[in-house]
């Protein structure tokens, strides 16, 4: 969900870019060299060994010195440090500002106390995911939401459509664009005592999908306690001349044992965790029911509806999807995406959306969507890969199970 619209990215970007039609690569997947955007730590990934690969338009780190294994396993031991400042954060203020998102996304936003979040959708009229998100309520009448890089552009062309028909029947709501700040995710077992040395706050009482406007080494942070790894962490959104230096003290604070880490072993650790890719797992003809999705849809908007798509989602509530979102462990070499699923029998009953060989657990795991039906724990099937059937089974996520900090 929160990678940025990462497409085929982690090891197989890393084969990709080692074959020599890296020019066809790039055409396929991402921006032309020339339009590629820099983040505010450019430099300093590269001073610090980043192979910086095309991503979203974006010039990323897809890894450091350490191999993609190597920085998946750090991060659940220790701690690393990403830069997501790819990513779209933006503030919606206004009296009307909860309204309004309501009729975009899939979450009862009004029954969220202030200075919390959740993950949400932001669906069409077929009700299919535009994208996925974390929402957040400042106050009442200030949201902050963070979107992915891949899909900014066609986000906030919907949103802004949506919002001018809105303030053109007399609704109070209006945006700002944050880009003046850039973004930092923390993530892994160190991530909070290392944070606490940077900042007064009291990190012990900051659970899980809640959110803070506070200090964090001397300049003023929106902090998140969330992440996309399934571990314990924190996504920091600092103004974009401070971004670099709070990397510094964070990495410096960890004594070497938080490491910067690219968007490769993001991939792995977020698949790990069982946690959907926008453009591999979710895109718009898939609905968050379909993609395993039916607890971010607030109970209230589960009776009321109110959002774009609503009478089809709905229905598949009530009625049960035709497909769904599960997870794979198999044998023989990695399942990719695309990779076609089949019954004992031979018959093709879905596909494979992400998977790969888990540094944490050593062994394949994969999601991918299957026939209603074929979608229960234990259940047997193949999995094509290059053309020759291995033994795959159905397989409860997450893979490696999350550790989120929430009150005892």
């Amino acid at each position: 969900m929160r990678g940025g619209g990462l497409w085929q990215l982690g090891l197989s970007i890393t084969r990709r870019l080692a074959q020599t039609d890296k020019k066809a690569v790039g055409r396929r997947y991402f921006a032309s060299e020339a339009e590629m955007k820099k983040t505010v730590l450019y430099d300093f990934h590269v001073a610090n060994g980043g192979k910086m690969v095309p991503f979203a338009g974006w010039s990323m780190p897809i890894q450091y010195k350490d191999s993609i294994m190597e920085s998946t396993v750090n991060c659940r031991q220790n701690g690393s440090l990403f830069d997501v400042s790819h990513m779209c954060g933006f503030s919606l203020k206004g009296k009307d500002c909860v309204p309004f998102l309501e009729k975009l996304v899939i979450a009862d936003v009004a029954a969220l106390a202030p200075g919390t979040g959740t993950l949400t959708v932001f669906t069409n009229e077929k009700g299919g995911a535009i994208d996925d998100s974390v929402i957040t309520k400042v106050t009442d009448d200030h949201m902050y939401i963070v979107v992915n890089a891949g899909c900014k552009d066609k986000d906030l062309a919907h949103i802004e459509a949506h919002m001018k028909s809105f303030k053109a029947k007399g609704g109070d709501v209006s945006w700002h664009i944050h880009d003046e700040r850039s973004l930092l995710a923390l993530q892994g077992p160190l991530a909070a005592p290392v944070l606490q040395h940077l900042t007064k706050e009291d990190l012990s009482k900051v659970y899980f999908g809640e959110f803070r406007i506070t200090d964090i080494n001397g300049v003023r942070c929106f902090i998140n306690r969330t992440g996309y790894t399934g571990e314990d962490g924190f996504e920091i959104s600092v103004p974009s001349e401070n971004a670099v230096d709070l990397a510094k003290a964070t990495l410096e604070k960890s004594e070497g044992k938080v490491r910067l880490t690219g968007l490769g072993a993001r991939d792995s650790l977020r698949l790990e965790a069982g946690l959907c890719l926008y453009g591999n797992d979710m895109e718009q003809h898939i609905t968050p029911v379909e993609a395993g999705l039916n607890w971010a849809i607030g109970k209230r908007r589960k009776a009321e509806g109110g959002f774009l798509g609503a009478e089809v989602i709905l229905k598949q509530l009530a009625e049960g999807p035709k497909i769904r979102l599960v997870g794979f462990s198999s044998t023989g070499p990695p399942p990719r995406s695309h990779s076609e699923i089949q019954d004992e029998k031979g018959t093709s009953i879905g596909e494979i959306t992400s998977g790969g060989f888990s540094p944490c657990l050593k062994k394949n795991i994969a999601m991918g969507y299957v026939k209603s039906g074929f979608h229960k724990s234990g259940t047997k099937a193949k999995i094509l890969v290059r053309g020759k059937a291995y033994d795959g089974v159905v397989t409860k996520k997450p893979f490696v199970p999350t550790k989120y900090y929430k009150p005892s």
